[in-house]
């Protein structure tokens, strides 16, 4: 960060070639009402400064130049304009500004080309207010209020000659007196959003440098100097990447489960409308009125359940069922939890099994239930990561079948032998109700969320449960007894898997990136508990990866396969629709200084990122 002591300019600086004196003389001109009028106000601003200070001065400094200017018509004086307009004197966005190499600008002839070149534009947040600078003493009249706010100028007469003399001359003190009245040096501050760049191409455009011999103007580029920038609104990036995320969606996907942003299609699981519900509360929560009013109408009058398709159970509890209740709390809109009891009492037929241990897919139109094809077992974290959700809807609907039938499944858990150390295997038999002798104990998939809803349960109802938090206290005992290690010579600490007794060293092993959020998950409970920038930086370069590797053009982001290779990340074409329902909205909440926007002592997110209630000691 530059010290406050330091100016950060652009400086424009007249030099006269002989000698002539400074004066206010005033120079009217006709312009083309129309063609001023199209230009930008920046444009405009920086015309008018010009031809306030050095036309009047190229007049008085170039007797020659003064007979080029009369001949000219107003005829050519609007081309030239129009000229400058069409060759790239409109504000492109930042990103698209070129570097500008050494010796790319033109001199006037007989002046030395500049050696200094534009830095690159650098954010400076913590810059101070835009100064205000005065107009120079010989000038009377007031500047113009068509530029911008954050553009302010000043120019004055310089007390001391900015142009170096060549080599194997010398001055006397007469010369370089004369030359100082004669020189006008001008000061752009630049600040603000987006002007520094807007002004920087301005500048540099070739019709600009063009127009500097015509007016005996040299460009000296200063080099200690900051273009600044707006700091950046991290929360409207967020919003301005789930529209981007709808816009493929709605184009190439509405009213199917996911987007393949690539090919401009869709792909089908469920057939559900599957993104749609999945994102409806984060809309809600970012704000995004237009786009939950259009998602809203579909479920309303396009939403069946009654359809002949095998879901599976967890898969639907934790994403429509508990989109459909979250968005029913946070809107109090009953056609959300009309549709959640449908939906619920639709998967009901999974736990008729003789263990009460649910099948995996249940076909909601026929109301017929059935494990895998090739096993009669189904995962751990799937029979144990649906509670939330059912125990909610029967709290709101007054029907305790849904809470029996989920809290049947925590009780047999609870009790049964083949855990270690209070870690659980991967598999458990729907017809004996046992744990699966197969598999590895691990906190990755197929486990990892039986340890987040024996924590989240006992939140919900209120931190009475006692058994919950005791088995979740164990597991953490059992995490650091059995899977904990370090490795070496580092010494850094990691989490591995057990395999038939052995520890397998393995966390994150893949090299593709399907958009998850539990990184970002994991950063916004850490900012929240801590209140360290840190966390929203980081969250803030994932946001910034995402746009940069898996944006795609025309709308939508997709799936990689390699993140370890930039320049060819393999991208899979599919867009989860969990990025919509918990990667960005979790990147909302760590970026929102509204700390009661989805309190942490008042919600409990289901592990899809659906907020629900905790509930009161009325509940």
């Amino acid at each position: 960060m530059y010290s406050p002591q330091k100016k950060d300019f652009v400086s424009l600086t007249l030099g006269d070639q002989h000698n002539r004196r400074y004066s206010n003389g005033k120079q009217r001109r006709r312009s083309c009402w129309r063609k001023w009028k199209q230009l930008s106000r920046l444009q405009r601003s920086l015309i008018l400064f010009l031809l306030a200070f050095l036309f009047i001065c190229a007049i008085l400094s170039y007797p020659s130049l003064t007979e080029q200017w009369r001949g000219l018509s107003d005829r050519s004086l609007k081309d030239d304009w129009l000229e400058m307009e069409n060759r790239g004197l409109r504000p492109i966005p930042p990103g698209l500004i070129p570097k500008l190499q050494a010796g790319a600008v033109p001199a006037a002839p007989g002046i030395p080309a500049p050696q200094d070149v534009l830095p690159e534009v650098q954010p400076d947040i913590q810059k101070p207010s835009i100064p205000l600078l005065p107009k120079p003493p010989a000038m009377r009249k007031p500047p113009s209020k068509r530029g911008p706010p954050a553009l302010q100028m000043k120019a004055n007469v310089s007390d001391s000659i900015l142009k170096e003399p060549e080599q194997g001359t010398s001055k006397t003190n007469e010369d370089t007196a004369k030359e100082t009245k004669t020189v006008i040096r001008a000061e752009l501050i630049i600040s603000g959003a987006g002007n520094a760049a807007v002004l920087k191409r301005l500048v540099m455009s070739p019709a600009f440098l063009q127009l500097c011999p015509l007016l005996g103007l040299r460009l000296l580029l200063k080099g200690n100097y900051r273009l600044m920038s707006k700091p950046v609104d991290r929360l409207e990036e967020v919003r301005e990447a789930f529209r981007h995320a709808w816009k493929g969606y709605k184009a190439f996907a509405w009213g199917h489960d996911e987007l393949k942003p690539i090919s401009k299609t869709h792909g089908e699981w469920f057939g559900l409308g599957l993104t749609l519900i999945d994102a409806l509360d984060t809309m809600w929560i970012l704000g995004l009125k237009d786009e939950f009013a259009e998602a809203r109408k579909w479920i309303e009058t396009e939403l069946s359940f009654s359809k002949n398709v095998d879901v599976n159970l967890f898969e639907s509890t934790i994403r429509i069922l508990g989109s459909l209740l979250s968005t029913y709390h946070l809107t109090s809109d009953s056609l959300f939890l009309d549709k959640a009891k449908d939906i619920g009492s639709r998967l009901m037929p999974a736990f008729k099994t003789p263990s009460k241990i649910p099948y995996s897919d249940v076909n909601i139109g026929k109301g017929t239930a059935h494990p895998p094809r090739w096993t009669t077992d189904s995962t751990v974290a799937e029979v144990t990561s649906i509670q939330l959700e059912f125990r909610e809807l029967s709290r709101l609907t007054e029907d305790p079948q849904f809470k029996n039938a989920v809290e049947e499944v925590t009780r047999q858990v609870h009790v049964l032998e083949g855990k270690r150390d209070g870690l659980v295997p991967m598999f458990i038999n729907t017809n004996t109700g046992k744990f699966t002798r197969r598999g590895a104990i691990t906190l990755g998939a197929r486990a990892d969320s039986y340890y987040e809803y024996l924590l989240k349960q006992w939140l919900q109802g209120g931190k009475k449960e006692t058994e919950l938090l005791e088995d979740y206290i164990q597991a953490v005992e059992g995490v650091k007894k059995n899977l904990l290690k370090q490795s070496a010579p580092g010494k850094l600490t990691f989490v591995g898997e057990l395999s038939n007794g052995r520890l397998n060293p393995k966390m994150p092993a893949d090299r593709h990136n399907l958009l998850r959020p539990e990184t970002v998950e994991s950063l916004f409970y850490l900012y929240r508990f801590t209140k360290e920038s840190k966390y929203r930086d980081w969250g803030w370069e994932i946001l910034q990866s995402f746009n940069k590797h898996s944006r795609v053009p025309s709308g939508g982001y997709t799936s990689i396969g390699n993140v370890r290779d930039p320049s060819n990340p393999a991208p899979r074409d599919k867009m989860e629709s969990f990025f919509l329902s918990e990667t960005l909205k979790y990147l909302f909440l760590l970026f929102t200084n509204d700390t009661e926007l989805i309190s942490l002592d008042k919600y409990v997110f289901n592990t899809e990122a659906h907020p629900l209630p905790i509930w009161s000691s009325s509940s």
